[in-house]
């Protein structure tokens, strides 16, 4: 924004602790992935926080990205163009956001439009970045490109069912928690108050 002077007190504290949570190395391996699923034409950005954005600020790269992930007939996003308007730029931006949560990266994990379009927050749009390539691994369904170690895998479910029958016979063990009748016993107690003999 033309019109935003310096940050100071508080203000500049909490801008100062969120710029410390975005991390270089991070930045060179999603850009890596990046470059691995939309291929080489998206360009490589020069190192630092800055160029990252200024990359990413127009939704394109992200928009192919996304779309990368899908195959050809079902791409979430249908139209995407270059513009230099802010809002069309921002308009894209968004359009991944929704097709990221569609994809399956939690709302706690997406950034804001304004994070990534007026650089407020960059943690937090390789945040979202690192959740989707690891639902991209963890799906395995053939769109992911890209080294998988790159990415940590999501738990997956494993659901097990039980016939009745057995749901009935796990009714009749006493779980260790309630105690147990085997084992250390009271045979051979001596009365209280009375000493024991030790020879």
């Amino acid at each position: 924004m033309a019109n935003k002077g310096p940050a100071y007190g508080l203000s500049r504290e909490v801008q100062s602790k969120i710029e410390k949570k975005y991390d270089n190395e991070l930045e060179s391996r999603l850009v890596d992935w990046i470059i691995a699923q939309c291929g080489a034409q998206v360009g490589r950005p020069a190192e630092g926080r800055l160029a990252f954005q200024l990359w990413l600020k127009d939704g394109t790269i992200l928009c192919q990205l996304i779309n990368s992930l899908h195959s050809p007939g079902s791409q979430p996003i249908k139209k995407i163009q270059s513009s230099t308007m802010a809002f069309k730029q921002m308009e894209q931006v968004s359009q991944f956001l929704k097709a990221a949560e569609e994809y399956g990266v939690s709302k706690t994990d997406l950034f804001q439009t304004v994070d990534l379009w007026e650089g407020k927050d960059m943690a937090a749009v390789q945040r979202t970045m690192m959740s989707l390539g690891s639902i991209a691994v963890t799906k395995g369904d053939g769109f992911y490109s890209g080294d998988p170690n790159w990415f940590m895998k999501k738990a997956q479910e494993n659901r097990r069912d039980f016939s009745d029958e057995q749901l009935q016979e796990g009714k009749n063990v006493i779980g260790l928690q309630m105690g147990t009748n085997r084992g250390a016993s009271q045979a051979g107690m001596t009365g209280y108050g009375r000493p024991r003999q030790i020879m």
